[in-house]
């Protein structure tokens, strides 16, 4: 009686799942779709969907944390943590993480915020660990859509004065998924063996996450985001209730519509906030396995015990995600 009754209230809305504790690991900068995907988490976050934990970059140049705690704080959110890589792959600034030092024609800040320079951020991996220490067991969803940099140190990490685990002990014990935009499954413009740029930048990190990451890992491949891509006259006729839009003014600085943008990181995200809404089928279980060239290759176990697996569209699904990610990239953020 009790969970039939508890069924119910579910189905008409009185009773709502507990937001889902998420950290989002970004390149930000190296793709519009990075911002796609940070926008949607904190208008998911503003419907109780997700609580965003932290932030750790991948990127390692000083404006991009700098760009992601002007777009926290535009959305309501300035106090989440920013943590930043020391020595990571991608060093150039970006074509759009300047926009965090814009100034109005008055001279104030075009997007006011606090944390100037990555330089001031915390180191990613302490903030991973201090993070996930603080939670409850089994509890984190971790969105991974740039290089594997961080993850993949945070696996070698020591125990110190947050936990006495070690990096995979912790992440064992605290990590629920892992869902990363990274590699590609099925065939890309006819190529069989697409490979990916998150792959390709920290090749010895994607391999030693791949085989040692002790959680489940959904993986949502290039041909994912291809599918789905962002229609471009969203972005030239539905932002311009802000005057400054920073989704706006970074997807034309990235690459200038009209062009549709594949929303490769907003699928890795969409799914590890809602990974029961049937918008993604999933692969049999199995196991990645990362070649020498940045090639992802995915074999299914025999007995389905595998820890990864790889997102599934039907033409159906693809444009139910596509509409999931236009309207919660298009909400509007807090009025000031």
């Amino acid at each position: 009686m009790k969970a039939t009754l508890l069924t119910l209230l579910a189905i008409t809305g009185l009773v709502h799942a507990a937001p889902v504790k998420l950290i989002f690991d970004t390149d930000m900068g190296n793709d519009v779709d990075d911002l796609m995907a940070l926008v949607m988490i904190h208008n998911l976050q503003k419907r109780g969907a997700c609580d965003l934990l932290a932030v750790t970059v991948t990127k390692d140049h000083p404006q991009a944390a700098a760009f992601v705690d002007a777009v926290n704080t535009l959305y309501g959110y300035p106090d989440v943590p920013i943590g930043v890589v020391r020595d990571g792959a991608a060093k150039e600034a970006g074509k759009f993480n300047l926009l965090a030092a814009e100034k109005q024609a008055d001279g104030s800040p075009r997007y006011p915020h606090d944390l100037k320079s990555g330089a001031d951020a915390p180191e990613a991996v302490a903030l991973l660990r201090q993070t996930l220490a603080a939670q409850p067991d089994g509890s984190v969803a971790i969105a991974q859509v740039g290089f594997f940099t961080n993850l993949a140190r945070l696996l070698d990490s020591k125990a110190d004065s947050h936990s006495p685990l070690n990096g995979r002990e912790l992440v064992a014990r605290k990590v629920k998924v892992l869902s990363l935009m990274a590699g590609a499954f099925q065939t890309v413009n006819w190529n069989t063996r697409h490979l990916e740029y998150n792959v390709k930048l920290d090749v010895p990190a994607a391999q030693k996450l791949a085989k040692e990451w002790p959680t489940p890992l959904v993986w949502s491949g290039f041909e994912i985001g291809v599918a789905a891509a962002f229609p471009h006259v969203v972005i030239e006729q539905d932002l311009n209730y802000l005057t400054h839009h920073p989704l706006k003014e970074a997807y034309v600085l990235y690459n200038p519509p009209p062009h549709d943008r594949p929303t490769w990181d907003p699928t890795a995200v969409l799914y590890a906030i809602h990974p029961d809404r049937g918008y993604f089928d999933l692969s049999p279980a199995g196991n990645v396995v990362v070649d020498a060239d940045a090639g992802t290759v995915f074999r299914p176990t025999k007995d389905g015990k595998g820890r990864h697996r790889f997102l599934v569209m039907s033409p159906e699904q693809t444009e139910r995600v596509r509409e999931a990610i236009v309207q919660l990239c298009v909400e509007p953020p807090p009025a000031k």
